[in-house]
């Protein structure tokens, strides 16, 4: 019998997907057929969530529809602000978040259906609720009322207003547009695996979106944005970096958060997008601190990886943390906001689990021990 173990699942194909294109070695990601900094500099968040489900960017008359599809599901349920309200603080609000996408689905009429049209109806109800419920808690934890959406608004616009309660500028507008396309999808990621894995059972698709959310709270997935964040907060100036990163790399195993990836060998590409960003907010506000902080931490690491002979570039991780925080979001809010972005690609790919579904079940090589003896209680 065959027992390859590839740890990680490291170069193991699960299935096969229409939906996206990762070439590592060139540092090149593709929606559909699109290059994602295509994508990123020229279409909306909307326009990508409509690629993504259907297959093709919408036309005008298209998009307005699907604007129109989305608008009616932002509201939820009451007893999801009840519950913000009664949860202890102090805590990652990714539990607050996943225990919310959970309860929706308690609310929802037909939650167990797994028949294409009706996960589409939830996919849209869930694109427009992981807004609410997600600037609700932020809102709510500060001791403020949550802010009733505006669906006149853009995806990325009305996700800002229910944050502020301001209509957000332009710039802004654009700059969350951005975000949420870079962050919208990336192929069999670790949350999209347990996504698809656990939709392989035809559990429902709340389940499905709750695990997933789980998966990316963790610092070696969605929440390595929050642990960039909360590392420059830490060194707290350009001249902290160089002692900072060489510290880190001084211990066994030390990894400077925002570096490397499995896929990317070369520079991830939304990385590259969002430097741009970064770039462009510093210099927009006069206050350059994080993005001058984040530049001279990719120059120590350049230098200190060529010294071992090897590339270590940043991922989308690292500059997403000075874009947000130039746009003023707390860090332990970085990784909900992922979230936000990300429920457009884990629903593409229920889609296409949902549509050929088979049970995913793989196997672990056993290396325990064999032929004991059962020996009865009194004599051990």
């Amino acid at each position: 019998m065959d027992q390859t173990i590839n740890r990680g699942l490291d170069g193991v194909y699960i299935d096969t997907s229409a939906i996206s294109f990762i070439d590592g070695g060139k540092g090149q990601l593709v929606y559909r057929g699109y290059d994602i900094t295509e994508l990123a500099d020229k279409a909306s968040y909307e326009e990508v969530v409509y690629l993504l489900w259907n297959g093709h960017l919408p036309n005008a008359e298209q998009l307005a529809e699907f604007r129109a599809e989305i608008a009616p599901h932002y509201a939820v349920p009451g007893a999801v602000y009840d519950l913000y309200r009664n949860l202890p603080h102090g805590h990652s609000p990714m539990h607050a978040i996943r225990t919310a996408a959970s309860m929706l689905g308690a609310y929802d009429d037909d939650p167990d259906g797994v028949d294409l049209p009706n996960v589409r109806r939830i996919g849209l109800k869930l694109l427009a609720e992981f807004q609410t419920i997600t600037a609700a808690y932020e809102r709510i934890r500060r001791g403020l009322q949550p802010v009733a959406p505006r669906p006149d608004l853009s995806l990325a616009g009305n996700f800002l207003y229910t944050l502020t309660g301001e209509v957000p500028s332009e710039a802004a507008t654009r700059v969350m547009d951005v975000a949420l396309v870079l962050h919208a999808e990336h192929g069999s990621n670790a949350s999209t695996f347990v996504a698809r894995a656990t939709a392989s059972t035809l559990t429902d698709v709340y389940s499905a979106i709750t695990a997933a959310i789980g998966a990316l709270k963790g610092p070696l997935h969605g929440g390595a944005n929050t642990a960039v964040m909360q590392a420059l907060e830490e060194i707290g100036d350009v001249a902290g970096v160089e002692p900072y990163v060489l510290g880190v790399l001084a211990k066994p195993g030390g990894r400077v958060m925002g570096f490397g990836h499995r896929v990317y060998k070369v520079l991830d590409p939304r990385a590259q997008v969002l430097k741009e960003v970064s770039r462009k907010l510093a210099l927009e506000s006069g206050d350059s601190k994080w993005f001058d902080m984040s530049l001279e931490m990719e120059r120590v690491m350049d230098r200190e990886m060529a010294k071992k002979g090897k590339e270590v570039k940043p991922n989308v991780d690292f500059f997403s943390a000075s874009v947000y925080r130039m746009l003023g979001f707390p860090s332990d809010m970085y990784t909900p906001i992922f979230a936000v972005a990300r429920i457009s690609g884990w629903m593409a790919h229920l889609f296409e689990q949902y549509a050929d579904n088979r049970l995913m079940r793989p196997r672990l090589a056993y290396s325990g021990t064999m032929g004991l003896e059962f020996v009865p209680v009194e004599r051990r």
